[in-house]
């Protein structure tokens, strides 16, 4: 069973994030020259962090856009693209994608269940193999696995949610966008 309903932005709060990525962090200033980081057993080097914090927004919307990256970096396409193939492999990033306004294209929402402790890895699993869902969080609440599906359309939004609740025999709640604001997404990563 698919339940409608309205979230106030204090609903929201507090994530609980299970995530796979290494996670970095330093006090240095943007720009600055840090020493090479090993994670998931190889190195992100300087390029690697310029790479990822320069791109973040301003993507080249080109025909070619991996080789207007490589001449700002002073790489070849090939050499960006291998870059980032080795960060993804590695779990520093998930994806290389657009991000677009919530309903200009296609459907999404934010959906939550109630899942019984035993059976949260389970139901979590079950989830992450649909291809539309793109976040999935654990939370310390009764609601304690929120997700975000989108689709290209709402009509393949709702069939997501009801084989989700179907599959998993528990109401998923839908939690559809009232109010946009916009949230800058692009990230200043600090680098030890």
């Amino acid at each position: 069973m698919i339940e409608r309903a309205q979230a106030s932005a204090g609903a929201l709060s507090d994530p609980q994030r299970h995530r796979s990525e290494a996670q970095v962090e330093s006090g240095g200033a943007k720009g600055a020259e840090a020493p090479a980081r090993r994670l998931r057993g190889y190195e992100i080097d300087a390029l690697d962090r310029r790479l990822l914090n320069e791109f973040q927004q301003d993507f080249p919307l080109a025909d070619r856009p991996y080789a207007v990256l490589g001449e700002r970096l002073g790489l070849d396409e090939d050499a960006v693209m291998d870059r980032l193939a080795r960060l993804s492999r590695g779990g520093t990033i998930s994806r290389v994608g657009a991000v677009f306004r919530p309903h200009a294209v296609g459907g999404s929402t934010l959906a939550a269940m109630a899942v019984p402790e035993h059976r949260l890895d389970e139901v979590a699993d079950l989830v992450n193999a649909f291809p539309e869902v793109n976040h999935n969080y654990q939370r310390e609440h009764r609601l304690n696995l929120w997700f975000v599906v989108t689709a290209p359309s709402q009509a393949r939004v709702a069939e997501v949610l009801a084989e989700i609740s179907r599959r998993a025999g528990l109401r998923v709640l839908d939690l559809p966008l009232l109010e946009h604001f916009h949230i800058d997404l692009g990230f200043d990563l600090k680098w030890t």
